[in-house]
């Protein structure tokens, strides 16, 4: 008598195969999610570079613990002078801080060196060392104080004095150009603070 067909219903699953199946999905979507997650932090990453760029943090921190001012602002400052670009303006301010050779000189006198020259502002280490010195410098003037600082950086101590100094509000600022300069660098030091928290040593 010959036996029963066995019915395909009727046959066992491999439980090893089943197994190997199971592992080798679980590894294609654990690979996929990596993948995705390296991705799209690559092209965040990119999408910041060109939004808001960092550039030699390594000094915007160390000048900003030696002189004692928010590494945050530094690169706000730089952002919003130069977008990180050494370059020369027609007022012939000069570097990523673009500081002009008057203001260099007078950073010279009050740091108290003596070998300065003005090519010298196209060095990334010093101009943002003249720059960072000329922030510590202003806010010491105005008591700590964010928008008289900025707006002398922008304007001049003679501009802000006549708009109120230290005790200087916003729409104090009778300058369309350097209300909206101040505005833009204290937006983009909160922007640096929260998107380069590592990069600038908080």
């Amino acid at each position: 008598m010959a036996s029963p067909r066995t019915s395909s219903r009727s046959r066992k699953r491999n439980p090893s195969k089943v197994g190997r199946a199971v592992f080798v999905l679980v590894a294609l979507v654990a690979a996929a999610v990596v993948a995705v997650f390296l991705l799209s932090d690559f092209f965040e990453r990119g999408i910041r570079e060109v939004t808001l760029p960092l550039r030699h943090e390594n000094i915007i921190r160390q000048q900003a613990n030696d002189k004692g001012v928010d590494a945050a602002l530094i690169a706000a400052v730089i952002y919003t002078e130069s977008r990180f670009v050494d370059q020369t303006s027609g007022a012939d301010a000069r570097g990523l801080m673009q500081i002009t050779p008057e203001t260099a000189n007078d950073i010279e006198r009050l740091s108290g060196g003596t070998s300065f020259e003005i090519d010298d502002l196209s060095d990334p280490d010093i101009n943002i060392r003249y720059g960072t010195f000329y922030l510590a410098h202003l806010l010491d003037i105005y008591d700590g104080d964010l928008v008289a600082a900025l707006a002398a950086y922008n304007a001049g101590p003679g501009n802000a004095a006549a708009w109120g100094g230290a005790d200087m509000k916003l729409d104090d600022i009778q300058f369309a150009e350097t209300r909206e300069y101040v505005k833009g660098v204290l937006e983009k030091q909160r922007e640096y603070r929260h998107l380069y928290d590592l990069e600038l040593g908080y």
